[in-house]
């Protein structure tokens, strides 16, 4: 430690510095902050076995299969996307858009709704994909924050709709203690995604003007809706989304060319959310300040450079939380800088201009705004209401044995609820 901070963090913050002012190089910033955390973990961590912290021990998975999940996600949709635009369906949406900037606001929502069921990445990419083209290749810095901002809202009150919620779902929080979120997540919606949409409009309009003679490829998309069927039957039955995604990506194969060639456009942007969300994984995150309404406020800023997976897992382990409060701060606070959130690193392979983190901040000032205007209207309609915590100790032995079963088969977080399963 230096003072009472650990050297870990120490390193963790200065590569995210690092990744605010070099964002032409994020991805090598990221690796040689990963480089530089794994080197002192070996020589001041006698203890510290990186295989194992990989692959799992004693009992403990391992971060294999959500970083796994992650790259075929990203990888994925991003395969997802182009069949999105070669479609066509994008190029027939600026008739049934409004013209002016009710249009941005109306395809912000259009991504909120969407992302309350899909993926994140997904509801993002997709958006991205029509605002590009609605908007003629040119989206104002505000609008593409809005976007990120309306893919991680929707999914923040809804338990199939973020990866922290499905957490929290999994580990016995109630779905129906999260859907309060959706209170904050309105509320926050309704200062971005007015303020990103006049952005839009001022900068390039929608244009109305579609070109004559278009014809929707109906075969690609069906390769896009069978994705997102795919990856929402592998999400809820294996919580591995990304198995999914693949198969109908290869079934999409057999009547339809395939552009492999996007991958190469998504690899940096992979290696760099891996190597973030890796450094996270060794940070030293043994305890949280007591469960309150201002330590939930502080967990959305926190979750915009730290990944809000461990965080979530902390807040499970410790109780007493509200956990609607918590899934909107865990699950919209990512939004507030793009690579605080999968959605965000997801849209930054589209848009490489979102890496400019000092130009993010400026022009997507607005969602910083939301997440507080959305937390203070929820705290003062609902109140801060802890619930009591959710993991009976009475429960039975057979239910708990049959929770570790389901864990251990179908948990990416396997080793988040280890507890439970030590206790059957």
């Amino acid at each position: 430690s230096i003072g009472p901070v650990r050297v870990e963090f120490i390193l963790f913050g200065l590569t995210l510095v690092g990744v605010a002012i070099f964002h032409k190089h994020t991805m090598w910033v990221a690796l040689t902050g990963f480089a530089v955390v794994l080197i002192f973990k070996f020589i001041f961590d006698p203890q510290f076995d990186f295989l194992a912290h990989m692959v799992g021990h004693d009992g403990h998975e391992g971060e294999w299969r959500i970083l796994l999940n992650m790259m075929g996600l990203l990888f994925g949709f991003a395969i997802l996307a182009k069949h999105f635009e070669e479609s066509k369906v994008p190029d027939v949406l600026p008739k049934f858009l409004p013209d002016d900037w009710k249009g941005g606001v109306v395809l912000l929502f259009f991504i909120f709704i969407m992302s309350a069921f899909l993926d994140n990445i997904a509801a993002a990419m997709i958006g991205g994909t029509i605002a590009m083209v609605v908007y003629k290749g040119k989206v104002h810095m505000g609008f593409l924050a809005a976007i990120i901002a309306s893919s991680n809202a929707g999914g923040s009150g809804s338990v199939v709709g973020d990866t922290t919620t499905t957490l929290m779902w999994i580990d016995g929080v109630s779905p129906l203690w999260v859907l309060p979120a959706f209170i904050a997540a309105i509320s926050a919606f309704m200062i971005f995604a007015f303020v990103g949409a006049f952005q839009q409009h001022k900068f390039q309009p929608i244009l109305k003007d579609q070109a004559p003679g278009i014809i929707v490829d109906k075969g690609k998309l069906m390769i896009v809706v069978l994705i997102l069927i795919c990856a929402i039957l592998t999400n809820y039955f294996l919580d591995f989304p990304a198995l999914g995604v693949w198969i109908a990506i290869l079934l999409g194969t057999l009547f339809r060319k395939t552009p492999w060639y996007e991958m190469g456009h998504a690899w940096k942007g992979t290696i760099f959310l891996v190597s973030l969300v890796t450094i996270a994984s060794l940070m030293p995150v043994e305890e949280l300040p007591p469960a309150s309404w201002q330590s939930a406020f502080a967990l959305g800023f926190i979750s915009s450079v730290f990944d809000n997976i461990p965080l979530t897992k902390l807040c499970l382990d410790q109780g007493g939380y509200d956990w609607g409060m918590l899934a909107y701060s865990v699950g919209f606070g990512g939004s507030m800088i793009w690579f605080g959130s999968s959605a965000g690193v997801a849209m930054s392979n589209m848009y490489p201009e979102t890496r400019n983190t000092v130009n993010y901040l400026k022009k997507g000032w607005h969602v910083a705004v939301a997440y507080v205007f959305g937390f203070f209207v929820m705290l003062g309609i609902t109140g801060w209401n802890p619930h009591d915590p959710h993991r009976d100790e009475h429960k039975t032995e057979i239910n708990d044995q049959h929770r570790c079963w389901k864990i251990s088969l179908t948990r990416t977080h396997g080793p988040l609820l280890i507890p439970a399963c030590r206790r059957a």
